[in-house]
């Protein structure tokens, strides 16, 4: 059994038992979580889509932890000006293990 959901302006494909790391969600490590924007359900081959969310549907989960990400650096140039910047990034992200997907 799978779910597609919309969390953080992004679609993200969960299963029971697997953990997600998601953008930055506020949530202290050990409080449960629930997406309620599920936009597709497959429970054994049959299929369920909403319109645009599956009416009933949710999805649960438990924060495992919350950190930060590898850095990126970010390097604009301007050939033959002499023009060069160095940027850095560091994503936050929350960890969540899904616990259960339930449909109505």
């Amino acid at each position: 059994m799978y779910a597609i959901i919309e969390a953080c302006g992004r679609q993200y494909k969960v299963e029971e038992g697997t953990t997600v790391f998601f953008e930055k969600l506020g949530e202290e490590e050990g409080k449960k979580v629930s997406f309620d924007k599920v936009i597709l359900v497959s429970n054994e081959g049959k299929v369920e889509v909403g319109a645009p969310y599956v009416a009933g549907a949710k999805v649960e989960g438990k924060v495992v932890s919350n950190g930060r990400g590898k850095k990126i650096v970010v390097f604009k140039y301007k050939p033959k000006k002499n023009e060069r910047k160095t940027r850095g990034h560091r994503q936050d992200y929350t960890k969540v293990e899904i616990t259960s997907i339930k449909t109505k």
